[in-house]
């Protein structure tokens, strides 16, 4: 909408000051008031743009440290023409608004020599701050011709910079740890400790269930989903937790349900990162885990990685994939699942002191946006020497439709696709005793959810032992897909709820239902719940 900017007012009046002061305005000056005027607009279009795209307000330090790999991911998602057309058009448009508000600043600084115009300029400035410094809210609003002020805006980012460039202020800003004593004794059984796989599901919502035309459209996935559960003989339960983020900065999820601790202020990710907290890494380590980050979405060196101390983290270059490239996520969710379990997930008889496994794995093929996708294909295709992809597959996935602006049509094939390797996984693969944690790490961006969707995002635990699914029963979950209307609360008490419940203590006081072991898969065609508060 074409509002007046208060900062404009407070500006004439400055500039009004200055010629006053000195008679004239240099043409250094005016070089300098436009390239000021010209960072002004570009913040004013980041911080509104960057909230309707994400729906969550945009954080200077960490997504600046972002911007270039967003644009390269934007970049392979359109034709050359389309780039060279998008880059020519914001060089013109950025040079003729350089032109124009350097030629506006310089009539405005001439005409503040003619002595009529002074008087005018001056009750013009004064009348119109008078009206925005009179609004009262819901009682009355005198700034319905202004725009949102920056200033406000820039000064929480500066501050923002402030905590994270002095961390040593913030160690007391972080909230307390959990519990980390536990021995994980539910995890034993006849086969020895249970693998336990923490997948963070890339922009796994509740969205997912809780409109309608989603719930819908995935119906057939989910279900097909749940059967192949039940036919490996595995039971699955599930919750919703609140994340810390919304539409993507996937990473304060990840270090909220690994430390237990609230991350969702991008300082405290960095002042954890600094400390010496413990994680469910460090933890599962010190009960006799060999623990694994697997990460294809890590494409650059990650030294904040050293914080959870993994015995491998093995990154898009570490993995071995040598398959096709699908787009900037290049190695398809399939593939790294097919990689993870040939290197490490592969039961040897013949290693009887076998370390059981951690593994951390966030996927990336339901990362933005959503395309390409690849086909599903056969497992023991993906482990051969050519990646188990035709250069065709790459092509064909490129080619299909890519819907930028309305993205839920790719966003549900992706979601179609994580259903259907996870369920051909785990009724072809997955070896025994294994745990499975799917956790969403965020809602999808606005684009997809619309305004005022919910930050919940769902929670599945998958596991062939009745006990630890009746533990988890106890402590607020529900049976097979049926996501409760109620969230268990934010991401970092989940993380003391799997504690509790991996070391046998969730039933203190709670009776569990012992006929969790004969339940059915629900019918994922019913209504969806109502969404949490």
């Amino acid at each position: 909408m074409p509002r007046l900017s208060f900062e404009l007012c407070i500006g004439v009046a400055l500039l009004m000051a200055w010629v006053g002061w000195r008679g004239q305005l240099s043409g250094r000056g005016a070089n300098l008031l436009t390239a000021c005027f010209m960072a002004l607009v570009a913040v004013r279009y980041a911080f509104v743009t960057a909230p309707a795209v994400l729906g969550r307000p945009v954080n200077v330090y960490w997504d600046g440290r972002h911007a270039g790999e967003l644009l390269r991911v934007a970049a392979q998602s359109m034709t050359s023409w389309q780039l060279a057309t998008g880059m020519a058009a914001a060089l013109v448009g950025g040079l003729i608004l350089g032109w124009m508000v350097r030629t506006a600043i310089s009539a405005l600084a001439c005409s503040l020599t003619w002595q009529p115009a002074r008087p005018w300029l001056l009750g013009g400035v004064a009348t119109l701050s008078a009206s925005f410094m009179a609004y009262v809210p819901d009682v009355r609003d005198t700034r319905w011709f202004f725009s949102l002020p920056l200033t406000p805006t820039i000064v929480n980012q500066s501050q923002l910079l402030a905590r994270v460039w002095l961390p040593e202020r913030g160690e007391t800003a972080l909230g307390p740890s959990p519990d980390f004593e536990g021995s994980l004794s539910a995890l034993e059984s006849p086969l020895g400790r249970a693998d336990v796989l923490v997948i963070f599901a890339e922009s796994y919502g509740a969205v997912t269930f809780d409109q309608p035309e989603l719930h819908k459209a995935l119906g057939p996935s989910r279900m097909a989903l749940a059967q192949a559960i039940a036919f490996s003989g595995r039971q699955v339960v599930s919750a919703r937790v609140t994340a810390p983020t919304f539409g993507g900065s996937s990473w304060l999820s990840h270090a909220t349900l690994l430390s237990g601790v609230d991350t969702a202020d991008h300082a405290n990710h960095s002042l954890l990162l600094a400390s010496q907290r413990p994680t469910l890494v460090s933890h599962f380590a010190r009960h006799g885990y060999r623990t694994v980050g697997w990460m294809p979405g890590i494409k650059r060196p990650w030294p904040e990685g050293a914080f959870y101390g993994f015995d491998r983290l093995a990154d898009d270059a570490g993995m071995g994939y040598h398959g096709p490239d699908f787009g900037y996520w290049r190695i398809p969710d399939q593939a790294a699942m097919a990689l993870l379990h040939k290197q490490e997930l592969v039961v040897d008889p013949l290693e009887p002191n076998r370390q059981p496994r951690l593994v951390v794995f966030p996927t990336t093929t339901t990362h933005a946006p959503f395309h390409p996708i690849a086909p599903l294909v056969d497992w023991h295709r993906l482990t051969q020497s050519d990646g188990g992809y035709r250069s065709a597959d790459a092509l064909a996935a490129l080619a299909a439709p890519l819907a930028a602006h309305r993205p839920a049509p790719n966003y549900l094939d992706s979601m179609h696709y994580q259903y259907g390797w996870m369920a051909s996984y785990l009724e072809e693969q997955a070896p025994r005793p294994l745990v499975w944690v799917i956790v969403g790490d965020h809602q999808p961006p606005a684009l997809v959810t619309g305004a005022g969707a919910s930050w919940d995002v769902p929670v599945h635990v998958i596991a062939d032992d009745p006990g630890l699914m009746r533990r988890l029963l106890a402590s607020g979950f529900a049976p097979g897909f049926g996501l409760p209307a109620a969230s268990l609360g934010p991401m970092e008490q989940l993380t003391t709820l799997l504690l509790k419940v991996f070391d046998g203590e969730a039933l203190d006081g709670v009776e569990a239902d012992p006929s969790v072991a004969d339940w059915a898969p629900p019918d994922q065609t019913s209504e969806p719940s109502t969404p949490g508060t």
